[in-house]
């Protein structure tokens, strides 16, 4: 596919530029004054300062000096963050001075429209980096709770909120007390074994399963696969709560209630729609000529399998293996109803601490389950791209 660049970019008119950075600034102004109280003089502090910084940049000083005037806005900006929100506001008006330095020869420059194609109207650059802002607006706002959390957890007193301490960057106000707290309390050790023991077996379950049920209904000569199919999913589907509530009958007829194996079935059953869901995807892709010629050369279904398709399915298969490990290690309502205390886990431990007794140990706990759910969404993410390798679909 052809891709167009400009070599050279029109300068967009001064009116133009210095509208859309007062626009800019104004929208950065009104969080920095909410902060100081001052809302409507944050807004017009805002959209005045970065006016006069275009004027400056764009028709006062020379294009050679682009490189100097940046790092004359982050310093700028810096010492305006420390006079209002000490070291933490040196911090972040240096990241305000560092991007709105680049975003003043952006758009003056025209240089926005450098790796776009040149036959775009206005309408549709507009629309094209409105779509990208709005993307940005909602990872932000989906990212925000999980990275405010983080902080949270090295506070050295006994609060869920920031105190004066943390915003201002005192060393006094960050201690490690409820990360000791989780490796030394015997209540939160026993949670996290009884979640590391459950897990891995519900996911081997999960997986063993799973990996059978999606190769048996990618073979389009299964009657009802579809029906098959939507039947094995409906986990995915179902309220959590009504799913709960079925395996909590089920389970106490059998008398599984309350036992490891009971929570380990339910959250294997959790679980396998993700492998089917991941594995199925992988086997859109297979070549099934490899598996009729395999046994064309006198090998039997069970050694075709292991020799010839699973090497192929395995990025599917390893992914769908570790969105099940997450859904048991994350699940809390399913072990409610077919747990015991015997058998409470780390997520469990963490809704008692909130509803029983607020312990800031949950933020620390928090913490270390997005880190680990971080590594292993990036496990998934590179077994998705070499899958994608494997059956040709992107460059090596």
């Amino acid at each position: 596919m052809a891709t167009y660049t400009l070599k050279y970019v029109e300068k967009k008119p001064l009116s133009f530029s210095l509208q859309v950075l007062a626009a800019a600034g104004g929208f950065v102004g009104l969080f920095v004054g909410a902060a100081q109280s001052t809302m409507l003089n944050g807004v017009i502090g805002g959209a005045v300062l970065m006016a006069v910084l275009g004027v400056l940049a764009l028709s006062v000083l020379d294009e050679k000096l682009e490189k100097p005037f940046r790092w004359g806005v982050i310093l700028l900006m810096a010492a305006g963050g420390w006079y209002l929100g000490g070291l933490a506001g040196l911090i972040v008006g240096g990241l305000f001075g560092w991007f709105f330095g680049w975003f003043i020869y952006w758009i003056g420059e025209g240089r926005y429209r450098a790796t776009l194609l040149p036959y775009l109207t206005p309408g549709q650059v507009l629309g094209h980096y409105t779509f990208r802002v709005v993307c940005g607006l909602i990872f932000f706002f989906l990212i925000t709770p999980i990275v405010v959390v983080m902080p949270l957890s090295f506070n050295a007193e006994n609060f869920f909120t920031f105190t004066p301490k943390m915003l201002s960057l005192d060393p006094e106000g960050y201690s490690l007390k409820h990360y000791r707290d989780f490796f030394t309390n015997p209540d939160w050790q026993q949670a996290l074994w009884n979640s590391v023991s459950i897990a891995p077996v519900a996911t081997l379950l999960s997986v063993s399963f799973g990996t059978l049920a999606a190769i048996g209904l990618s073979s389009e000569h299964v009657p009802f696969r579809r029906a098959i199919m939507a039947i094995l999913i409906s986990p995915m589907i179902v309220p959590l709560i009504i799913s709960a509530a079925g395996m909590y009958f089920f389970y106490s007829r059998l008398g599984l209630q309350g036992t490891f194996w009971g929570v380990v079935l339910a959250h294997a059953a959790l679980g396998i729609p993700f492998v089917i869901i991941t594995v199925t995807a992988t086997l859109v892709g297979f070549d099934r000529s490899l598996t009729r010629a395999s046994a064309s050369l006198g090998a039997n279904p069970v050694t075709t399998f292991f020799r010839v398709q699973m090497p192929l399915i395995l990025p599917g298969v390893i992914s769908g293996g570790l969105f099940a490990f997450i859904t048991s290690f994350d699940e809390v309502v399913v072990v409610l109803f077919v747990g015991s205390a015997g058998q409470k886990t780390l997520p469990w431990q963490m809704f008692t601490g909130l509803r029983e007794q607020i312990s800031p140990t949950i933020l620390a706990v928090a913490t270390i389950l997005v880190g680990v759910s971080i590594v292993l969404l990036t496990t998934v993410e590179m077994l998705r791209r070499r899958s994608e390798r494997l059956r040709g679909l992107s460059p090596g």
